[in-house]
């Protein structure tokens, strides 16, 4: 079925339901994989790409012919976390700002956004050991620099410099688009 995308936009559009079943079957997982590098909660991931099918289905008589299915599942994930994201939380305007510049992100094609996004992980895993575990517990699991300094007995400064180093190491691969990119993948950084 995937074979022919207009064949399976017209089964979908007129409420085929292998048409819906064979997106399920496809796209979920991948889909709730790729909403998890944005909102970094197994649930929350979960709930956004349902929600995701089932405005599709709902709406899907007015789906384009010429659309991409693929491209639409993924742009719509995105979509849908921006509203929870807005909705739950306070943004401040740096994280508005990043927000508006994840679209750049968000029109590449899915393989290439997924691509882009283990490359930073392969970067971030050829880090020094103590570099790597200092960046990921600030960027990904959350923790401050005071809390790290504490878990880890090292100085804030150190804390500091490790964060600073994976930076370094990230912008040489990636060039001013790093920090939108980290966003997306880490959300924003906490340093109290």
């Amino acid at each position: 079925m995937e074979d022919d995308p207009m064949a399976l936009t017209r089964k979908l559009k007129s409420g085929r339901i292998e048409a819906y079943e064979f997106l399920m079957d496809t796209y979920y997982q991948r889909l709730c994989a790729y909403a998890f590098t944005l909102c970094h909660d197994h649930c929350e991931s979960e709930d956004i790409v349902q929600n995701v099918f089932t405005r599709l289905w709902i709406k899907r008589k007015n789906i384009k012919h010429d659309l991409s299915i693929k491209s639409l599942l993924y742009k719509s994930v995105y979509n849908e976390f921006v509203n929870v994201y807005r909705k739950g939380k306070h943004v401040t305007r740096l994280e508005l700002k990043y927000l508006e510049t994840l679209d750049t992100y968000v029109d590449i094609e899915p393989e290439n956004l997924e691509k882009l996004v283990k490359k930073v992980y392969l970067v971030i895993d050829k880090l020094p050991p103590r570099c790597k575990e200092v960046f990921l517990l600030n960027k990904k699991e959350g923790l401050t620099h005071v809390e790290i300094s504490d878990y880890l007995g090292i100085s804030i400064k150190t804390v500091e410099w490790h964060i600073s180093k994976a930076f370094k190491q990230l912008q040489e691969k990636f060039n001013s688009k790093t920090e939108t990119l980290l966003f997306l993948l880490f959300g924003r950084s906490r340093q109290c």
